[in-house]
C-alpha cells in the first residue's frame, strides 16, 4: 500500500515541477534538460531541480524592502564620464537594471593582495566616528579575526555602532566562541541563510558573495578579498593568494552601504536608515564609477548583461583576470565573436584551482577560446583570486562576481565598474606584467592534441558547468 502511495506522491510533485518549468522557464534548452532529468532520473531528478533549477526571478526568495536606489541629496546631473559613445549605453544599462547611477565625486585606490589591502582597512577601521558595516562571504578565524576584534572592542567603547553581515556557507567555520566575543563586546552580527535543514534546499544554492566595509557612509572597500589568514600566509597547496581590491572614498560609497543595509535586512529583519545619513562628496570630479549589486532576486540577469555589454563594445583590447571563467553560452560567443572581429583578447588565470572538478571545467573551454584567437595566460606564482575585466583603456571592472552561472545567476555579487582612463592603463600594465611571468597558450592544434583522457575528464566536468 506504502509504495502505490509514494509513486503518486512523487507523480504529483513531478508534474508541479513540470507546471513550473513550463511557466516560469526562461531558456528551452535549460528546460528540456530539467524535464528530461526530472522523468528520466527518479527521485534525484526532483532533488537537482528543487536545489539547483528553480528560478529565482520568477519566485523570489525575498521581498526587497530596502532598494539600493539613491537618497534624496544624491545629484547628478553634471556627472558624464569621458567614454566612448558606443560604451554609454553601458552606464545606461547598470542605471535601469541596478538603479545605480553614475557618481563622478569619488576617490579611488586601487589595493593589490592582502598586506597592502588589511593595512588600509585597519588604518579606515580607526577612522570610524559613526559606524562600521562589514559584509564578508568567507569570514574565519585567526590572526585577521582577533586583530578585527580588538578593533571593534575599542570602537564600540568610542560609541561607534558595529554590524557584521556573514555568509552561512562561505562562513561555515567561524567558530561559536569568536561569535560569542563579538556580540560580549557589543557588536550586531547576522548570519545570511544560515545552514538550517529546514531551508537547506531553498537556500543551499543561492550565497551570499559580497566583500563590503562601509565606514560613516565615507569610506568603502570591496573587492575579492575575504577575512582569511591565507591571504597573509598563503596556502599550502596553491602559494600565496593575489587578489584586487578597492577603496572607495566619496558619494558612491552610499550606493555600498545601501546595498549592505539591504542584505542586513534580509538577514536580520531589522532596518537601518540611511536617509538620515550624509552623503560624502570629493570637492572635485576625480573618478566616475558605477556600483552595482546583483542577486538572484533581481528582474534580469545583471551581472551577466553587464558584462555582456562591456565584451561586445571592445573594439581594441579585452582583458580577463578570474579564477572561474565557466562561460555561458551568451558570454562564450561574446567572447569569439570578439576574438574574430579583431580585438586582443586576453585570459589571466592561475595554472590550477583551489577545486580540482572546477579547474577541469575551467579548461573544457580551452580548446574554444584558442580556436577563436583568444590567448590564454597561466599565472603560475600562487592562486590568482581576482575578477577582473578591462576594456580600451576606457572601463575597469572589479569586485567579487566570477565569469560563471554561479556568480551571474544564483549568487549574491558586488562588482565596481570604474570610468577612467588613468586607473585603467595602470591595470593594463599590471596585467601585462603579470602575463610576461606566466605560460601562454596560444597553438589551437598542440593544445587539440592533447589526450583522450583529459578530453573525457574536461567534457564530464562540463556537464556540471551549470551547476558550478
Amino acid at each position: 500500500m506504502l509504495v502505490p502511495i509514494l509513486i503518486t506522491l512523487y507523480v504529483i510533485i513531478s508534474l508541479t515541477m513540470v507546471i513550473s518549468l513550463l511557466l516560469n522557464g526562461v531558456r528551452p534548452s535549460k528546460t528540456l534538460a530539467w524535464l528530461l532529468a526530472i522523468f528520466t532520473i527518479p527521485v534525484a531528478g526532483a532533488l537537482l531541480y528543487i536545489l539547483f533549477g528553480r528560478n529565482r526571478r520568477k519566485s523570489k526568495m525575498f521581498s526587497q524592502k530596502h532598494q539600493t536606489a539613491p537618497n534624496d541629496q544624491f545629484k547628478n546631473e553634471d556627472c558624464r564620464p569621458e567614454i566612448s559613445a558606443n560604451k554609454e549605453k553601458i552606464t545606461s544599462l547598470i542605471s535601469n537594471t541596478s538603479k545605480c547611477p553614475v557618481t563622478c565625486y569619488n576617490h579611488l585606490e586601487l589595493l593589490k593582495d592582502g598586506r597592502n589591502t588589511f593595512e588600509s582597512i585597519f588604518n579606515a577601521l580607526e577612522e570610524a566616528k559613526e559606524h562600521i558595516h562589514l559584509q564578508y562571504y568567507i569570514f574565519e578565524d585567526g590572526l585577521l579575526a582577533d586583530k578585527l576584534l580588538e578593533v571593534f572592542e575599542r570602537k564600540v567603547a568610542e560609541n561607534v555602532t558595529i554590524r557584521l553581515l556573514y555568509d552561512g556557507i562561505g562562513s561555515y567555520s567561524l567558530s561559536k566562541k569568536y561569535l560569542k566575543k563579538l556580540k560580549g563586546i557589543g557588536v550586531e552580527t547576522a548570519q545570511f541563510l544560515p545552514f538550517k535543514f529546514g531551508r537547506f534546499l531553498s537556500s543551499l544554492n543561492y550565497r551570499n558573495h559580497r566583500k563590503i566595509i562601509v565606514i560613516d557612509n565615507k569610506i568603502g572597500f570591496t573587492g575579492g578579498i575575504n577575512i582569511s589568514d591565507k591571504y597573509l600566509k598563503g596556502d599550502p597547496a596553491l602559494g600565496k593568494w593575489h587578489d584586487t581590491h578597492l577603496k572607495i572614498e566619496g558619494e558612491a560609497v552610499d550606493f555600498l552601504n545601501r546595498t549592505f543595509v539591504t542584505d542586513w535586512f534580509l538577514a536580520s529583519v531589522k532596518k537601518v536608515d540611511l536617509n538620515t545619513l550624509k552623503i560624502y562628496r570629493t570637492q572635485k570630479k576625480y573618478t566616475s564609477l558605477q556600483i552595482v549589486p546583483s542577486s538572484p532576486d533581481d528582474d534580469f540577469d545583471v551581472m551577466e548583461q553587464v558584462y555582456f555589454s562591456i565584451i561586445n563594445s571592445a573594439e581594441k583590447y579585452l582583458y580577463i583576470v578570474n579564477p572561474y571563467i565557466i562561460p555561458n553560452h551568451a558570454i562564450l560567443q561574446a567572447l569569439i565573436t570578439a576574438a574574430l572581429s579583431g580585438v586582443d583578447v586576453k585570459i589571466l588565470m592561475s595554472s590550477s584551482t583551489d577545486i580540482k572538478l572546477v579547474d577541469w571545467c575551467v579548461r573544457a573551454y580551452f580548446e574554444s577560446y584558442l580556436k577563436a584567437g583568444i590567448k590564454i595566460y597561466l599565472y603560475e606564482e600562487g592562486f590568482l583570486h581576482s575578477k577582473v575585466m578591462l576594456c580600451d583603456d576606457e572601463i575597469a571592472s572589479i569586485g567579487t562576481a566570477n565569469l560563471d552561472n554561479r556568480s551571474l545567476q544564483q549568487n549574491y555579487e558586488a562588482q565596481v565598474f570604474v570610468y577612467d582612463n588613468e586607473l585603467c592603463r595602470k591595470m593594463k600594465s599590471d596585467f601585462l606584467s603579470d602575463c610576461d611571468k606566466s605560460t601562454l597558450l596560444s597553438d589551437y592544434e598542440k593544445f587539440k592534441s592533447r589526450s583522450w583522457g583529459k578530453k573525457l575528464i574536461e567534457g564530464f566536468a562540463k556537464l556540471l558547468s551549470p551547476l558550478l
